[in-house]
């Protein structure tokens, strides 16, 4: 447990997904509004190092575990329900089935007031069979929880546009990247995108609605556009020439997927679902949620003012969290193998150490700013064929790069590694992301030898 939140008199809210692009966000609007907070989280570690940690409860947990969702959903008011197993694998749709089933049964045997879900925009009038399995599985999520007897609120946004998210960096990067493309048939989709702020905003606002209001809520910002309009509008925001779109109606939502994922830094793995719940129309048919939540001046954000916004976070490098803030689906959580439950495997290790005839102060400086557009520092083009033979076999690669050029925090991605610890100036330890046959590591030290001298050591 963290910071003073116990003099804290407002309602208590739980947070799950907190180490994610929303949760991240969401968690200080709620303490800015007045609220107690309490962070469930697989690894409360990795919530350390965020500017509000010491004003949050942080609790240990998995939304999958009876045990640990009741205690962490104990005494609580308002639960934020915002996760989901999209691309843990081919049985994602059931880990979402299973958790919700737990969360809504917990919530309800703790007497707690309200949830919050954010959820998918679902086409209208489209059998739920024709879904895409994203959506698809959204949609199932919102259903059990405005079943669990819980007052629910599920709010349905499309595509949110953000400093950081997913949807955000994949429009920027197929704009800034290319002047002329091929586009599949999904860019003249009609959406109605959303802006962050205006999410966030919703979902602080939800929970204070009425004890009687369980349903759904549409929420979209002001226009409705297609891809191709949201590309060429993005180009005139940030200042680029007019870009040239060839459609190529042959580019499946699978195909496009592997081509997102190659120019922008979003992995295959996420940019297909992204690409197959645009192959429908996915526009709000009510703004209902004004009268509980109103909307403020010049709200909800329009397309161009969100874009704007976005840009100038990322160029003045303050971005909070972005759409790598989750760990890669499937990537190994494990800690460092110096438990007991390594005893039977392999492990290998190459460890280097080296005087340095630099302050440690200096030397952890260039550690920290290991990555991202610093680069690594050794053998860089073998760094860049191992990131491209990732992306090509559906891995992250190294185009994540880094939330913030200079200063990590535990939990951070740095291109296909996540920081799994760092003890500021003297470790950083980095686990692997990319695709691997097995579990990998990376430790850099910066320190003091007997006789004063500066060394660096790095253990693989």
């Amino acid at each position: 447990m963290n910071g003073d939140y116990t003099t804290q008199e407002g309602p208590r809210c739980l947070v799950t997904g907190a180490t994610g692009y929303i949760g991240g966000r969401l968690v200080p609007e709620l303490l800015t509004a007045g609220y107690r907070v309490r962070c469930l989280a697989r690894s409360p570690g990795k919530l350390r190092d965020h500017p509000w940690a010491g004003d949050a409860e942080i609790v240990r947990g998995d939304v999958t575990d009876d045990a640990s969702t009741g205690a962490a959903l104990r005494d609580v008011d308002v639960a934020y329900y915002l996760v989901h197993a999209l691309g843990t694998g081919k049985d994602f749709e059931e880990t979402d089935r299973r958790a919700a089933t737990v969360f809504a049964r917990q919530a309800r045997a703790a007497g707690v007031r309200r949830i919050v879900y954010l959820g998918g925009l679902t086409p209208s009038g489209v059998p739920e069979r024709e879904l895409s399995p994203h959506l698809r599985s959204r949609a199932e999520v919102g259903r059990v929880l405005l079943g669990s007897g819980v007052p629910t609120a599920v709010l349905r946004a499309a595509v949110i546009l953000g400093s950081g998210s997913a949807s955000f960096e994949m429009l920027r990067y197929l704009t800034e990247r290319l002047p002329v493309m091929v586009t599949p048939s999904w860019v003249h989709t009609r959406i109605q995108p959303v802006a962050v702020r205006d999410v966030l905003r919703a979902l602080v606002g939800s929970a204070g609605m009425p004890a009687e209001v369980n349903r759904t809520f549409d929420i979209g910002g002001p226009e409705v556009l297609t891809y191709r309009d949201m590309m060429l509008r993005y180009a005139r925001v940030a200042g680029l020439p007019r870009r040239l779109m060839l459609p190529v109606p042959l580019l499946t939502p699978s195909l496009s997927s592997h081509w997102v994922g190659l120019v922008t830094p979003v992995p295959a793995s996420i940019a297909r679902p992204l690409a197959e719940s645009l192959r429908h129309e996915v526009v709000c048919h009510e703004h209902d949620i004004a009268r509980y939540v109103p909307d403020p001046p010049g709200h909800p954000l329009g397309f161009d003012e969100a874009v704007r916004l976005a840009l100038q976070r990322v160029r003045e490098a303050r971005v909070d969290t972005r759409w790598s803030s989750a760990s890669v689906p499937g990537a190994p959580s494990d800690p460092l193998p110096t438990d007991p439950d390594w005893a039977g495997g392999s492990l290998y290790t190459d460890e280097r150490e080296i005087t340095v005839d630099a302050s440690p102060e200096a030397l952890w400086r260039v550690i920290e700013g290991i990555g991202g557009k610093n680069g690594w520092y050794s053998l860089p083009f073998a760094w860049s064929v191992r990131g491209l033979l990732d992306r090509l076999v559906g891995g992250v690669g190294l185009r994540r790069g880094r939330r913030d050029a200079q200063r990590l925090r535990a939990g951070d991605s740095l291109d296909f590694w996540r920081v799994e610890e760092i003890e500021r100036g003297r470790l950083l330890r980095l686990r692997a992301e990319m695709r691997l046959p097995g579990l990998a590591w990376l430790e850099m030290y910066a320190g003091t030898d007997p006789a004063g001298r500066t060394r660096y050591r790095q253990r693989a």
